[in-house]
């Protein structure tokens, strides 16, 4: 969305999944001391850790993005890489540089048991909370009035400014939307590998891009097919030719679609008037 809109690669949307990873990861600890279960533990830990990686992505966009609009393209690409160092360092410094075990929120269902070797109860989770985000942001972007005005924002920025839409409204809310969705990948993949460190969000957000163009940006159902080829791709050379290469299909891949269809799988080719 971001990129969509503003045409910048935000690198520190990887930290705020990790931030987010992190909070979750103390509320989970205090909700477990007062004997909290851990289906009421994995929404009280998302929704504080939303909270707070939305808190993030809001004042990231007013400190480093805002202030740089109007400058050369480069300047907020290089702010985007400085955040992310930053937020690695900080959190590396305030927490510790080495892996923290992350507690299993999502408890096994006893129905799945049958297909336990297939699907477990975390992956369920993952793709039904996947699904159910992606329908949510798309109603979201097309039937209220602020998506709307992000559709256009994307489509003409100057424009819209001139019909009245308080644009720098409508980038903040695209960043704290983003970083919200960011922070509940961070719960649930935490939850599903069972540890994090302040390393984990830059991986996860080049990914997180590549998928997206994958997929075709500005494409929510594109984003969310383009992670499935990307994961797919990665588990098929993991599984066939060694866990050492699977980076390399994934981004194989994405070379392949990007070489044959240039505007993603689901994306459309922008069209300028000379």
């Amino acid at each position: 969305m971001v990129y969509g809109i503003i045409q910048l690669i935000n690198f520190a949307h990887g930290e705020i999944y990790m931030i987010g990873a992190f909070v979750a990861l103390i509320v989970a600890g205090a909700l477990t001391i007062y004997g909290f279960s851990g289906w009421a533990i994995l929404p009280l830990a998302a929704l504080v850790a939303a909270v707070y990686a939305g808190a993030y992505g809001y004042t990231l966009e007013r400190i480093a993005y805002r202030p740089l609009r109007q400058a050369p393209r480069l300047s907020p690409l290089i702010s985007a890489i400085g955040m992310s160092l930053f937020l690695q360092n900080y959190v590396m410094l305030a927490q510790t540089p080495d892996f923290l075990p992350f507690p299993g929120l999502i408890p096994e269902f006893a129905l799945l048991e049958p297909v336990a070797h297939i699907v477990g109860s975390a992956e369920l989770v993952i793709l039904a909370t996947s699904t159910l985000l992606m329908v949510g942001l798309t109603v979201l972007i097309r039937c209220t009035r602020i998506g709307k005005a992000m559709r256009a924002t994307q489509q003409d920025l100057a424009m819209a400014r001139l019909v009245g839409i308080d644009v720098d409204r409508v980038i903040s809310f695209t960043f704290v939307i983003g970083s919200v969705l960011a922070a509940i990948g961070g719960v649930l993949v935490g939850s599903y590998l069972g540890q994090i460190n302040f390393a984990i969000g830059f991986m996860a957000g080049i990914k997180a891009f590549t998928a997206a163009v994958l997929g075709g940006i500005g494409s929510i159902p594109g984003a969310v097919l383009g992670g499935l080829i990307l994961g797919l791709s990665e588990a098929l050379a993991a599984g066939y030719v060694s866990s050492a290469y699977e980076d390399v299909f994934a981004f194989g891949v994405l070379v392949l679609i990007l070489t044959l269809r240039p505007s993603g799988l689901l994306g459309r080719a922008s069209r300028s008037k000379v």
